[in-house]
């Protein structure tokens, strides 16, 4: 069975909790219950990690080259500004989907820009939970 990684950045955690209007009222929890289900049911065994500290998702992102068949990363904030996140998905040779639960090009002008996109094999944006499932089912096709 083929290993993907979800990979949650900066206040990921928080969802449901934090700006309801724009991430929904469903708990972090219950959220990544549903991602692992939708995982087993595509055949995939998955893993979830959330840190708050991008070293840790540095490392994490190494370690996946050697663990997992594919990735998907919400990166959260991290997404626009971190080159040290870019350059970890561009060493590793795993195939990368970037996803956001909010609609990143239709909210602040500062988070319209992506610098692990050109590094990812594709952007999910904009459909709140689903974008994950999204992912998941492209990392189908690019496994």
């Amino acid at each position: 069975m083929k290993r993907i990684l979800v990979l949650l950045g900066p206040n990921l955690n928080m969802v449901g909790i934090r700006e309801k209007g724009v991430y929904g009222t469903e708990t972090a929890e219950t959220i990544e219950s549903e991602i692992l289900a939708f995982a087993e049911d595509n055949d995939f065994e998955a893993e979830v990690y959330q840190s708050n500290h991008e070293g840790d998702l540095i490392d994490k992102i190494h370690e996946s080259r050697l663990s997992f068949d594919g990735a998907v990363i919400n990166a959260g904030a991290l997404t626009h500004y971190s080159y040290a996140l870019r350059d970890a998905i561009a060493a590793v040779n795993i195939p990368y989907v970037e996803v956001h639960m909010s609609n990143i090009h239709a909210r602040e002008e500062f988070r319209r820009h992506s610098v692990i996109a050109p590094v990812c094999a594709g952007q999910i944006a904009g459909f709140g939970k689903h974008s994950y499932f999204l992912a998941i089912s492209a990392l189908k096709d690019l496994i």
